[in-house]
């Protein structure tokens, strides 16, 4: 299966459940998907999240202090699922997490929930034997991450065991906002392409409408995270839905900031 982007290029917005509290991130999801988010990557918050930088890391300490766990994100891609029917819905966790839970009831309760997908940072290709065995027994996408520095042979493995799409890093390192994206993006997205069709979107450090459509140029969808775990913890609960909408607006529509 690939993940339906009904917008060209795709937008893959990411969301910290439980930030600022789990009810909001329901109303900023689906804020977001009528603004025009393809897919909404569903952040299991975690005490030690390692790929992530300063801003998701602050979102996720917020979140694990108001005791959100993952029963309640479940809950959430449950509601967000029955609320928005279309868009497509990626659990988007590290392994401890999954492993605490259970992986084969991770698995079903993720399915049960509505979720297309899920992606866990810190499992590579190489180590998902048995959870790319659960998941294909459920019907799950598994969606891993692709980096500059990843050798051709393990970019093949990426490609052939990824659905969904594959997640391409825009650069080496930690998420969070950057002014510009690097060569590296477009040269990696050319060299999943040798192995794969399923669509490939790029993530890390995707800012601004600028970003989202260079990253058109040469890749089916840009991923936003930082900017808008960014923007929700600079709003107030009640002003984060619409405020999130705006700026995905303004991703699509450049002029429309002149609205902010």
């Amino acid at each position: 299966m690939s993940l339906d982007f009904r917008h060209k290029p795709g937008l893959v917005v990411y969301l910290t459940t439980g930030d600022p509290d789990v009810e909001s991130t329901r109303e900023i999801a689906i804020a977001a998907i009528d603004a025009g988010a393809d897919v909404i990557e569903l952040g299991v918050p975690f005490s030690d999240p390692l790929a992530d930088g300063p801003v998701i890391q602050r979102a996720s300490e917020r979140a694990v202090a108001r005791h959100t766990r993952m029963p309640d994100v479940l809950r959430v891609a449950k509601e967000i699922r029955a609320a928005r029917v279309q868009a497509g819905l990626v659990i988007f966790t590290y392994l401890n997490p999954i492993l605490r839970y259970g992986l084969s009831k991770f698995v079903d309760d993720a399915k049960a929930a509505g979720a297309d997908g899920v992606l866990v940072t810190d499992l590579i290709v190489e180590e998902g034997g048995e959870y790319l065995a659960e998941m294909e027994r459920a019907g799950l996408a598994p969606v891993f991450l692709a980096a500059p520095t990843s050798p051709d042979e393990r970019l093949e493995a990426i490609a052939t065991h990824s659905k969904g799409f594959v997640y391409a890093i825009s650069r080496v390192g930690i998420t969070g906002k950057q002014q510009s994206l690097t060569a590296d993006a477009e040269s990696l997205v050319g060299r999943i392409r040798r192995w794969s069709k399923l669509p490939v979107a790029v993530g890390f450090g995707i800012s601004n409408a600028e970003h989202v459509a260079r990253v058109g140029e040469f890749a089916d969808a840009a991923v936003v995270g930082s900017a808008i775990v960014e923007l929700i913890e600079r709003s107030t609960p009640e002003a984060a839905p619409a405020a999130v909408a705006r700026f995905i607006k303004c991703l699509r529509q450049p002029q429309a900031a002149l609205t902010l």
